[in-house]
């Protein structure tokens, strides 16, 4: 059966970017105009205004996401064979970050409700190796600001924020990136704050920290060609820092729209839950930014994840996978865990499915979403 082109995409940046293209072409053009490509003025406003917006003082903009962990945890003054609890259901990005940094990525299972890390697991993980634990702030929800500080007193743990998908997210009177000692964000395209390229930043209220990170993220050099440490080349480019100088401002009314989105599939799903369609559970309120929209497609679906999803292709609607195979079930991964050894993060791989998700995503289109899906569980 042929698939019509799309008519609910997975993904529409061009709704976000066509009302201030403008402005962004002019802000390029002006570090084209002045050469100011590295580690310029660009770079610098955006760092204290995204840092700002976190809540916190400092920002240090680096290439992407992973760099912004690995070095980091180096940062933090993590040291070879220290051990770092993360949860078994993140991108791989968070545990190559760990081996970046020569640590020891320890797994551990997750809330079947929310897809957060489990907290009550990570206690059985916890050794006298353990330094630090790495929340990941999942789909655009934190995990608990009160119950990570009382984990991490408990066990004196640096708290390391995965905070990748959760760009001006809150819960508990706490902004992602404010919880712990640092935090790292990725601001690769489809991020709820995207840049045009790949980039990354760490932000934290350490001032000694802030300026260890950017002499890693510069050849280990705090002046040039002094190198005092064992550094590297990940600097976010000032073309970058330009575009997203632009789209900051619209950040909080984006993140609303998200909101607002989800709070339509939620409405319209609701009566499914008893066919097997569940949503990922939200504690946060509004402060959930909904980077993406998963539901799961449980044992009490009259079709599986795989059907289901072919069947809204089939009907012009893009969906996702975040994520399909959590971390010990990767083939260059398999020495951090067997199958059965995180239940919840294996269950939830593999019925998982993301809804289409962007600013702008009208609740007309999510009308015909739930309505396909509403068909798809019927025929």
């Amino acid at each position: 059966m042929s698939i019509r082109p799309p008519q609910v995409p997975f993904v529409n940046l061009s709704l976000q970017h066509q009302p201030i293209q403008s402005q962004i072409a002019e802000a390029i053009r002006k570090i084209i105009e002045q050469g100011d490509f590295i580690l310029g003025q660009a770079l610098a406003e955006f760092e204290t205004a995204f840092a700002a917006a976190s809540g916190v003082k400092y920002g240090v903009g680096v290439a992407c996401g992973t760099d912004a962990i690995a070095l980091g945890l180096q940062a933090c003054g993590i040291n070879p064979g220290d051990e770092i609890i993360i949860p078994a259901n993140t991108f791989i990005a968070t545990a190559i970050a760990v081996l970046q940094a020569k640590a020891i990525p320890i797994l551990v299972d997750c809330d079947p409700e929310t897809a957060l890390i489990d907290l009550t697991a990570a206690e059985t993980a916890v050794t006298s190796k353990t330094k630090a634990i790495i929340p990941v702030h999942l789909y655009g929800q934190m995990v608990s600001p009160r119950q990570l500080l009382d984990f991490a007193k408990r066990h004196d743990l640096i708290i390391f924020e995965d905070a990748a998908q959760a760009h001006l997210a809150s819960r508990e009177g706490y902004r992602a990136g404010s919880i712990g000692k640092a935090a790292a964000f990725s601001f690769y395209p489809s991020k709820n704050l995207g840049s045009f390229g790949d980039g990354g930043m760490l932000i934290t209220n350490d001032a000694e920290l802030a300026e260890k990170m950017r002499t890693l993220r510069n050849y280990g050099a705090p002046s040039k060609y002094l190198h005092t440490e064992i550094g590297s080349n990940s600097r976010l480019d000032n073309l970058q820092a330009a575009v997203l100088n632009i789209k900051l401002p619209y950040l909080e009314k984006w993140n609303r729209d998200r909101t607002d989105a989800a709070q339509h599939y939620n409405t319209l799903l609701a009566p499914l839950k008893h066919k097997g369609i569940v949503p990922i559970a939200n504690h946060s309120s509004s402060g959930h930014i909904y980077h993406l929209y998963v539901i799961k497609i449980t044992e009490e679906s009259s079709i599986d994840r795989h059907t289901l999803q072919e069947k809204l292709a089939q009907d012009g609607i893009q969906t996702g996978i975040h994520y399909p195979v959590p971390c010990h079930l990767q083939p260059a991964y398999q020495n951090l865990g067997n199958r059965g050894d995180f239940p919840h993060a294996e269950t939830l791989c593999e019925q998982i499915l993301s809804l289409p998700m962007y600013p702008g995503l009208s609740n007309t289109q999510i009308e015909q979403v739930v309505r396909a899906i509403v068909l798809s569980l019927n025929c």
